[in-house]
């Protein structure tokens, strides 16, 4: 278990030394995790860009939002929460780069506003790899569409 000088608050973690370590570091605990996630899909499903694709997925958000914690738990703090697979869940979506950037700047405002300034680097270092990684994997699906030309390049 990992707990925090300010915090009471226990997190189950595979690794309780790297979680202890990093919420020291970062001040990020499953509070902080519930507030940036709860807050970032707030800003998500107003958003007049992003929130028609996620409410046109997403009819029951409690779980999807619990879900959402347990991932950057995992992401954020190495505490094994999440046992899923984000990739192919997101490779078919409509979208482009310039979604995961808008998808980006509403993460970065929301970290900078709910975390410490070391907690929100250390988030938002991990959601720019992920919004790359998913990037890729919408674009790889693309490419793989049935009717593209193959390139010989």
């Amino acid at each position: 278990m990992a707990e925090t000088a300010n915090s009471t608050l226990r997190i189950s973690s595979a690794r309780p030394q790297i979680t202890r370590t990093i919420m020291e570091r970062t001040g990020l605990d499953q509070d902080v995790l519930t507030d940036l996630v709860h807050s970032f899909y707030g800003r998500i499903r107003s958003d007049p860009v992003l929130g028609p694709i996620f409410d046109s997925r997403i009819s029951d958000w409690p779980p999807h939002l619990e879900r959402m914690v347990s991932f950057w738990s995992s992401v954020a703090l190495m505490t094994g929460q999440y046992h899923g697979a984000p990739v192919p869940k997101h490779a078919n979506l409509p979208i482009t780069w310039a979604h995961f950037e808008r998808w980006l700047d509403l993460f970065r405002d929301t970290a900078h506003e709910v975390c410490t300034p070391q907690g929100a680097a250390h988030v938002i270092e991990r959601a720019e790899r992920i919004a790359r990684s998913l990037n890729m994997a919408v674009e790889d699906t693309a490419r793989r569409d049935d009717n593209a030309i193959p390139s010989l390049r």
